[in-house]
């Protein structure tokens, strides 16, 4: 059953006074969410105002509100009709055909401006400034020593932020008992030749980096940052049935999850499964697999299973496993950074971190439990169509999705050291990552991630190997999934204020080139990858942001105002100018 929505909320339901029943099958384990005072600016302040605000009480022991609204995302707020009446069409990537178990058909979003009176007014005013004397005022040499300062690690290789926690700033300590209870970063990026994580002792951290095809338009780095994505799965996932670490139990339990999040049987080593005692490529007895079969029906009595002590405790219902789902216990980290290149003009990950950004799993839902919050949602906004959404949370313990996981972020502070984000500040992930219908357990990297045909199989960090060279991503009817982007919105981004690309890939009369479009499906670093120069801008751009604190407002790097191509309040009850939505296979 697919829920279709109708007003523009399009994200979950979370915990709280504006939704009913769904405390049984959402919260954390043992996190502090408990709220914290309410702070609602007029504005939009002015930069000033803001930053005065940042003193030792006010990051987290308030919530400043400049606009309720600030889970959905700025590319929502994005005009689709051009100035030369050409209809631009980016917002299927987020709005397309869902897959069980998610239960939301948001595919509408594509045609009308479906936002909700309370939501209409764009809360991302830094989309309309001017920062050309700003920029200009940044010199390269000064942008480019600062974005190759480490911000994550000391000279002694030690995690700077993990050290600060360990005697956590008051101002920091949301619950005051002296701890900090959230996320301590723990990931070296030291990764060996399987995209395992060593700490300097040289023990696994038990993160795993792997690469994978960016998803559509915002993240790609010629629009202005460089990020990755590390996966960790539980202790249980890693050690064998008496209950010792084992490297190879673990490769099986994430190849598993690999399967159930894909949907589809992914290749392994020659394995004997009688080590095991599960038949991994379910041909009905134990040898040798050399793929996890996916082939989970519980209604028809086929089943799957993980292996090592997380199968002990499969069968004791302390985990579970489900096509389409995560176990609980499996973390992300997801460091975005500004966008730094070699001698060669060749683009790499900056030393310096913009955000590093945390999820956890700390519940589990069934499919049942996830279209009832689905329904939930949809006679919300049919009942309470003025009301917003409420999220739950603090910059300590995380902030609550709604649907089982815990979010958190740390951003720059104006000394460029990362800082817990405030509330209002991680609402801006809470919304892509709690309800849209292109995610997968509200994940979007790792359903996305290579086969084992790519490099090292697939599990490898972008400082091992970047994106130059990896072929286009296909839908499964074949069609090139980047190429169908650009045929449908004209541009490289959302905001269409990417000369690069256009450049690039369209001729005067925006017509597509053809050969570009053949580089493209052999090379997505072709498109993906900015020049030195648009480097050196957009990251001019973002440093502003930085000295400004005025992150509540956006946190896009762009220089010009965005005045031509972002509704300042989209029309109420208008359509988008596109005629048919684009279903994705």
């Amino acid at each position: 059953m697919i829920v279709s929505y109708f007003f523009k909320v399009g994200l979950w339901a979370s915990l709280g006074v504006s939704v009913a029943g769904l405390t049984a099958c959402s919260g954390t384990s043992g996190s502090k969410t408990q709220d914290v005072e309410i702070i609602t600016l007029d504005g939009p302040q002015t930069v000033q105002q803001v930053t005065a605000m940042f003193d030792d009480d006010w990051l987290l022991n308030t919530k400043v509100h400049h606009r309720a609204s600030s889970y959905i995302p700025s590319q929502c707020y994005t005009r689709t009709e051009g100035q030369n009446g050409k209809v631009h069409n980016p917002c299927f990537t987020c709005h397309s055909t869902p897959k069980a178990p998610t239960y939301i058909d948001d595919t509408s979003f594509q045609m009308a401006y479906e936002f909700r009176d309370t939501s209409r007014k764009n809360p991302w005013i830094n989309l309309f400034k001017d920062r050309t004397e700003a920029v200009a005022n940044i010199s390269d040499d000064t942008i480019m020593e600062y974005v190759r300062q480490s911000n994550y690690f000391d000279e002694d290789g030690r995690i700077i932020l993990a050290e600060t926690l360990k005697d956590v700033p008051k101002n920091w300590d949301f619950n005051g008992d002296g701890e900090w209870n959230g996320y301590r970063p723990d990931c070296y990026f030291n990764f060996d030749s399987e995209g395992f994580d060593r700490t300097p002792s040289g023990e696994d951290s038990g993160w795993r980096s792997f690469g994978y095809t960016p998803f559509l338009g915002t993240f790609w780095p010629t629009n202005g940052s460089t990020d990755d994505v590390i996966m960790r799965l539980a202790p249980a996932f890693r050690k064998d049935e008496n209950g010792a670490w084992d490297r190879d139990v673990y490769r099986l339990n994430l190849a598993i999850v690999e399967a159930l999040i894909k949907r589809r049987n992914v290749s392994i080593p020659p394995t004997d499964e009688t080590l095991y005692q599960v038949d991994l490529n379910k041909d009905g007895e134990l040898g040798q697999a050399t793929e996890v079969v996916y082939d989970w029906a519980p209604l028809e009595g086929r089943y799957m299973s993980y292996v090592g002590q997380a199968k002990q405790q499969l069968a004791q219902k302390k985990v579970h496993l489900a096509g389409g789902l995560y176990p609980e216990g499996t973390e992300f980290i997801h460091s975005v950074r500004y966008i730094d290149f070699d001698e060669n003009g060749d683009i790499r990950m900056s030393p310096r971190f913009k955000e590093l950004r945390y999820g956890i799993k700390t519940n589990w839902n069934t499919y049942t439990q996830l279209r009832n919050v689905a329904m939930e949602e949809l006679k919300e906004a049919h009942d309470f169509p003025d009301r917003l959404r409420y999220v739950q949370g603090s910059p300590e313990g995380g902030m609550l999705s709604g649907v089982g996981w815990t979010y958190q972020g740390f951003i720059e502070d104006q000394n460029g050291d990362l800082r817990p984000q405030s509330y209002e500040e991680s609402l801006n992930c809470i919304g892509c990552h709690a309800g849209i219908s292109q995610t997968t357990d509200t994940s979007f990297a790792f359903p996305r991630k290579l086969d084992a045909d790519a490099f090292q199989g697939g599990w490898y960090h972008w400082t091992q190997k970047g994106l130059s060279g990896i072929p286009e991503p296909k839908w499964s009817d074949g069609t090139y999934e980047y190429t169908q982007y650009l045929l449908e919105n004209g541009s490289g981004n959302e905001f269409r204020n990417n000369p690069e690309v256009i450049a690039k890939f369209f001729d005067e009369k925006g017509e597509v080139k053809p050969e570009a479009l053949e580089r493209l499906h052999g090379d997505i670093g072709y498109l993906l990858l900015p020049s030195p120069e648009r480097a050196k801008a957009l990251n001019k751009a973002y440093k502003v942001i930085v000295d400004e604190q005025s992150y509540i407002y956006g946190r896009t790097p762009h220089i010009k105002s965005l005045k031509d191509t972002v509704w300042l309040e989209p029309p109420a009850d208008e359509p988008t100018g596109v005629k048919e939505a684009v279903l994705i296979p």
